[in-house]
């Protein structure tokens, strides 16, 4: 695999700058993935756009559409910034791995969001009608369907850019498992 480079806060445009800047300040460090979106003048504050759009699923949520997404998607560079983001919104390592492996078994609800997620994914956007029926049964609307094919949708993009990409991970690497 071809790996690229990721540009320094020199190597980017002024506007790339000054993004580079906040998310220094905010996070302390520029991940690679956001860097290596600063190739392009407007993708990296367009994805940052996206990303942190409001929605109707909660952080926690979000969490588990990110990491189900990125198991199946096989992004490893995902996989290991939502270990360490699923553990900074609640979750326990343990619980990461369950979710990542397909499953909430200490939350039904949470349960029925990662089998729709991974329906979704599984099935590019046709998910199964059992799954589809579980997620409104466990108190889920249509408007948080609609915010979960956001998420995966957003976190899709990354999955393939990291996978084109094939740049370092700078996040603690989580575990390997296998495909859900």
């Amino acid at each position: 695999m071809t790996n690229f480079a990721i540009p320094t806060r020199g190597e980017v445009s002024e506007n790339n700058q000054a993004i580079f800047d906040n998310l220094q300040k905010g996070l302390r460090f520029v991940p690679n993935l956001y860097a290596y979106y600063a190739k392009n003048e407007t993708a990296l504050g367009d994805y940052l756009t996206f990303q942190n759009r409001k929605s109707t699923l909660k952080a926690k949520e979000r969490e588990v559409v990110n990491l189900v997404t990125s198991q199946i998607n096989g992004c490893r560079y995902c996989q290991s910034a939502h270990t360490v983001l699923g553990k900074m919104n609640g979750f326990t390592e343990e619980q990461v791995i369950e979710l990542r492996k397909g499953s909430a078994s200490f939350d039904p609800k949470l349960d029925a969001l990662v089998k729709l997620s991974a329906s979704i994914v599984e099935n590019k956007g046709r998910a199964e009608e059992a799954s589809m029926q579980a997620f409104f049964d466990a108190g889920y609307t249509e408007a948080n369907l609609i915010d979960v094919v956001i998420a995966v949708g957003d976190k899709t993009i990354s999955n393939y850019i990291h996978n084109l990409a094939g740049f370092a991970i700078d996040f603690p690497i989580a575990p390997e498992l296998e495909a859900i």
